[in-house]
């Protein structure tokens, strides 16, 4: 059978927190604030992701305090050779395609928008303009927290900026017609009755 060899949402946080502590030796409390403000500013909050433990990271030898104490808020950190494998272990994995259900979501409501009534059409187009919105907002706000680091991060974060902005204004259009398209579909209802 075919092994998937994408990454499950906790190995995407030790995948950041490994990251984090191989980019620079920081205490505890700052990779943990590190690795929770980079993961929301691009997924938004999540328990699923967050819930993931840098203690496990210890226990299993990825990484360790740089004077040899337990773990606390002020113990700093530094990554094991162990540590090390592993982050090239999930750096390296394949990417899933279609790995985001808001994706599939989007899709649906698009698929079958035309299936709700009238009113219902507008809320919902109303607050898929909305999530984009959200979504460029975090991602302007990523830029602003991040993007002095220049290099293959930032032309990443610009072009997302970028397709995000194009897709906002797609969708602002959309929300413009959706009243049109409300009164071209009723004008055979109304054309009708009187025969």
């Amino acid at each position: 059978m075919f092994a998937d060899k994408t990454l499950t949402p906790r190995e995407t946080v030790r995948l950041c927190a490994l990251g984090t502590i191989a980019d620079a030796n920081q205490t505890y409390a700052e990779v943990a604030q590190q690795v929770r403000d980079f993961i929301t500013r691009i997924t938004g909050p999540s328990l699923d992701l967050l819930g993931s433990s840098m203690e496990l990271l210890q226990i299993e030898g990825l990484i360790r305090a740089t004077d040899g104490s337990s773990l606390d808020d002020s113990t700093p950190l530094e990554i094991t050779d162990a540590g090390r494998e592993e982050f090239r272990r999930l750096m390296t994995a394949n990417l899933r395609s279609s790995s985001d259900l808001s994706k599939l979501v989007t899709a649906m409501k698009f698929r079958f928008l035309h299936l709700l009534p009238p009113e219902d059409r507008c809320g919902q187009a109303e607050l898929l303009l909305d999530a984009r919105e959200t979504e460029l907002n975090r991602l302007l706000d990523m830029r602003t927290a991040h993007g002095d680091r220049g290099g293959p991060f930032k032309e990443w974060l610009d072009h997302e900026i970028t397709q995000t902005e194009r897709a906002l204004a797609w969708l602002e259009n959309f929300c413009d017609t959706i009243p049109q398209t409300i009164t071209d579909s009723a004008a055979p209802e109304s054309a009708a009755a009187p025969a």
